[in-house]
């Protein structure tokens, strides 16, 4: 793979940029080093334009070499590479070499989930953990942004068109054309008129609920039609069947609720995880099956440990960085 053709001269802010894409990606980055990139990013407009061009550096080569692993699964090996590579060496091994690495394509995934991965730190709209957001999409387009969601841009010459990278959207299509909204997740697409609805784009899973209005959902070759309170999941599984939901439950984030209805506490937490500082691990299989009926106020998570202590009698073991341990 050549690298990319520059008609102006050397770009240091991109090349700066790069070293810090692969510095995330290649090696094993601390808290100090996402804030640190961070700062390098806020010092300007440019800088900001220079990682989000590097990062779409690294998507290309990454799906690349996702396409050509698929292909030539059978390819001959790849060569040990030379320890303690420079810097310049490392940025080719991984946006050149990736091609022919194949194994390179796999985006880094922080541990604990506790910030953001390079994609969702490259979109053009994103929320950190607890912050909601609205944005306007387009003139007769509005998306309401949940915790730790990451949209991008993805224009088209004939489609309004949008990414849900991960997260969730609360979306508000009023079409005056008979051009609709797409919207892509994972490897499905949404599109609407003149709707409202809610996408969940989590662990490889895709859930599209219709708030009013007719959503439609298409993956591979199948689609599903929704209409008001009407709700469709797929994943690598596939598309399934809509069911009917409480579309009001669905969408009580909108109103700084959290609502459950017979759900395990281990999806809970998982739920609780997304918008409190830290993380909660439940270490203990049987307390990770109780069942949690409730209303939870995103804005007082701080008393969610203390509640399920109290409910469920949990033993609750603090550690540095904000993880909590319930067993």
């Amino acid at each position: 793979m050549t690298e990319p053709t520059r008609t102006s001269g050397p770009d240091p802010l991109l090349d700066e940029a790069l070293d810090w894409v692969v510095r995330l990606k290649a090696g094993a980055p601390t808290r100090a080093d996402v804030d640190a990139l961070q700062r390098w990013r806020a010092q300007s407009p440019d800088h900001e334009d220079a990682f989000r061009a590097a990062a779409r550096l690294l998507r290309s080569a990454s799906a690349a070499a996702k396409e050509l692993a698929d292909e030539q699964a059978a390819a001959a090996p790849v060569a040990a590479l030379p320890p303690r590579p420079s810097r310049l060496l490392t940025r080719r091994i991984v946006f050149g070499g990736a091609i022919a690495a194949a194994a390179g394509y796999v985006m880094i995934r922080p541990p604990l989930d506790m910030w953001p991965s390079i994609e969702e730190l490259s979109a053009d709209y994103r929320t950190a953990k607890g912050e909601q957001r609205k944005v306007m999409l387009a003139p007769d387009i509005s998306a309401e942004l949940n915790t730790q969601t990451s949209l991008a841009l993805r224009p088209t010459p004939n489609e309004t068109r949008v990414e849900l990278i991960s997260g969730e959207a609360s979306v508000v299509a009023r079409r005056s054309s008979s051009t609709p909204l797409v919207m892509l997740a994972r490897d499905g697409r949404v599109s609407a008129l003149q709707a409202d609805f809610n996408a969940r784009c989590l662990d490889g899973v895709v859930s599209v609920t219709c708030l009013d209005g007719i959503v439609t959902v298409e993956q591979d070759s199948r689609s599903v039609q929704l209409r008001r309170a009407e709700q469709v999941t797929y994943s690598r599984a596939g598309l399934q069947a809509s069911l009917p939901v409480d579309a009001k439950q669905v969408a009580a984030w909108q109103t700084g609720l959290l609502i459950f209805r017979d759900r395990p506490l281990a999806s809970v937490v998982d739920e609780v995880n997304r918008y409190r500082a830290g993380k909660i691990i439940i270490t203990n299989a049987e307390l990770k099956r109780r069942l949690v009926n409730g209303t939870f106020q995103v804005d007082k998570l701080d008393n969610f440990v203390a509640q399920v202590e109290q409910l469920f009698g949990a033993r609750i073991t603090s550690l540095p960085g904000g993880v909590v341990l319930m067993s």
